[in-house]
């Protein structure tokens, strides 16, 4: 005779271990893993503080990134705790779980106890449509959504690594996107430059590129910095951003770009781009090497021409101004592993990718001696454009 419903979880909850949310509430931070199983819809009603979610039919594939340790206790919970108890089961039966436990009564219970609940921001019916995709993937899902939301990202350059990343850092929701660029557009840059049209030409880049941006996503705040990055508007221009995509395509304003970051602590995604080749690296200050730790001195000007004297291959732009937008958001979310430490080069023509370690240079003039700057040497700068004439 085939058991009832009621019946199956009470055979269930009698084969597995059960933890009251009094205990639960004692070991939030004691190194527990707390695991929501529940859908994705029920989370508006909050969660449990830390908890990560993964909802019970996902747990085969998913459960690896809340709980990747197998022997480290792990507590799942749904809203009354019938199904996270079906979760223990698979959990310690099927997927080799050794401390699993199912809270017993579930959020339901540990609301009713007066224990502290975590409300996620509510996103509007669009958002949740526009960033669906994303709100399904763990790795994003709706905290790392509304992270994304929140950020500040600013791209130095609206040219050819900036177009193709400003679209996709709109796109996937960054709430606020800073933009620096003088120049206007120009018919020679639309072989590359795709954030921008043919009845652009003439128009400032920044006004061309938030057109393009709020035509994909209204809600994009899209603020323009139409100058030209030196020393003495650098500081004030990239304070109170997140991240920095760097698309300079000089030597002097790299080295003024990474002096000030490293000041700032802001993490810069930084890409270059020549013929056939590009090359890309995430500098963290403090995390990892910087900039100048990566070329103590510029190259000398004739191995390192600029675009508008040797030529870029059109589409090169869009591989290397991608690869920096998904960076972004890496650093942003939070997940994955960024090019820190890690120089990525990429070769089209044979369609190659080769990765070189980059180390910090303990002498670096930059970034080793960070707390010896005082308040007033913030915002004072070596003379780069004489530095790297100096060097070629």
């Amino acid at each position: 005779m085939t058991p009832s419903g009621a019946e199956y979880i009470r055979q269930i909850k009698s084969q597995i271990d059960e933890v009251d949310p009094a205990e639960v509430q004692d070991n939030l931070d004691n190194g527990v893993a707390i695991v929501d199983v529940r859908e994705s819809e029920e989370l508006s009603q909050g969660h449990l503080p830390g908890a990560k979610h993964v909802p019970r039919g996902y747990l085969e594939s998913r459960i690896e990134g809340a709980a990747p340790d197998r022997s480290q206790r792990v507590v799942v919970y749904c809203a009354s705790g019938q199904r996270s108890a079906l979760a223990a089961k698979t959990l310690r039966d099927d997927l080799g779980y050794e401390n699993v436990q199912s809270m017993t009564g579930g959020i339901t219970l540990w609301k009713d106890r007066g224990y502290d609940v975590e409300v996620p921001r509510a996103l509007s019916a669009e958002q949740r449509e526009r960033y669906s995709r994303h709100m399904l993937m763990p790795e994003v899902g709706l905290e790392g959504q509304v992270k994304l939301l929140d950020a500040k990202v600013l791209l130095l350059g609206a040219g050819g690594l900036g177009a193709p990343a400003a679209l996709y850092l709109a796109a996937a929701g960054v709430g606020t996107i800073g933009i620096v660029d003088d120049d206007e557009v120009d018919l020679s840059n639309l072989q590359r430059q795709v954030i921008h049209t043919t009845a652009g030409v003439g128009t400032p880049k920044v006004d061309s590129a938030q057109e393009a941006m709020n035509a994909l996503n209204p809600d994009v705040n899209v603020v323009k910095h139409p100058v030209r990055l030196d020393a003495s508007n650098i500081m004030e221009i990239i304070e109170g951003y997140d991240v920095i995509v760097d698309g300079a395509d000089n030597f002097p304003t790299r080295y003024l770009l990474n002096d000030a970051t490293v000041r700032l602590g802001i993490p810069v995604v930084s890409a270059s781009i020549l013929g056939f080749d590009g090359q890309l690296s995430v500098f963290k200050p403090f995390d990892g090497p910087c900039y100048r730790c990566l070329y103590p001195v510029p190259p000398p000007a004739e191995l390192a021409p600029s675009c508008g004297a040797n030529g870029v291959l059109g589409v090169l732009p869009g591989t290397m101004g991608l690869l920096q937008a998904t960076e972004v958001i890496k650093l942003v979310v939070g997940t994955g592993e960024p090019l820190i430490g890690r120089l990525l080069l990429y070769e089209a023509l044979g369609a190659t990718f080769t990765e070189l370690k980059v180390r910090r240079d303990p002498d670096c003039p930059v970034c080793s001696r960070p707390s010896e700057i005082s308040d007033e040497e913030m915002g004072v700068f070596p003379d780069y454009e004489a530095f790297c004439a100096a060097a070629g």
